[in-house]
């Protein structure tokens, strides 16, 4: 797991850049990840029901939350670059 696809993906989240976290999840490792970020936007671009755009966006970010607790910082890999 690379700690830095969670990282952009909540960063892409919160700034609401889409076309970004459309490709972090093609690009991903994490099929989950990838999972939990085509659920959302799915829900964004086509559901009418705010409730489930707001459950989705919610999943996403409880597992985002969830796989950077469970991450060994020892293992880590060095990222190619930085978003800063």
């Amino acid at each position: 797991m690379i700690k830095m696809d969670y990282d952009r993906a909540l960063y892409y989240t919160h700034r609401s850049e889409w076309d970004n976290l459309l490709i972090l999840m093609v690009r991903t490792k994490d099929q989950l990840l990838s999972k939990r970020i085509e659920q959302f936007l799915h829900a964004y671009h086509f559901e009418r029901d705010y409730s489930v755009i707001e459950n989705k966006l919610y999943s996403l970010l409880r597992y985002i939350d969830h796989a950077n607790e469970t991450i060994d910082p020892e293992n880590d890999e060095l990222p190619m670059y930085s978003l800063s």
